[in-house]
């Protein structure tokens, strides 16, 4: 167990350990979630690209490619229309 101190300002150092775990540097921001009356606190980035990634889940299938290297191959094309080549 960690323990933090609310600052005057309202404000909570957060220890080493706890920032490493959740993988955060200075000027990272943190998403606070309630649980039944439980609050958790995590990398504002790593959840948004865990909602990115399950949001995309299955697009590739649906968009007809039949694997990965399929949708690789079709980007790289993509990129040298664009680049003019």
């Amino acid at each position: 167990m960690e323990i933090a101190k609310i600052s005057s300002k309202g404000q909570i150092t957060l220890p080493i350990s706890v920032r490493k775990k959740l993988k955060l540097k200075s000027g990272d921001q943190v998403v606070i979630q309630e649980e039944n009356g439980r609050f958790y606190f995590d990398n504002a980035a790593l959840v948004a690209f865990t909602r990115i990634e399950q949001a995309f889940d299955g697009a590739a299938e649906e968009a007809g490619f039949a694997n990965e290297q399929a949708m690789q191959d079709y980007v790289e094309e993509l990129r040298k229309e664009t680049e003019g080549e």
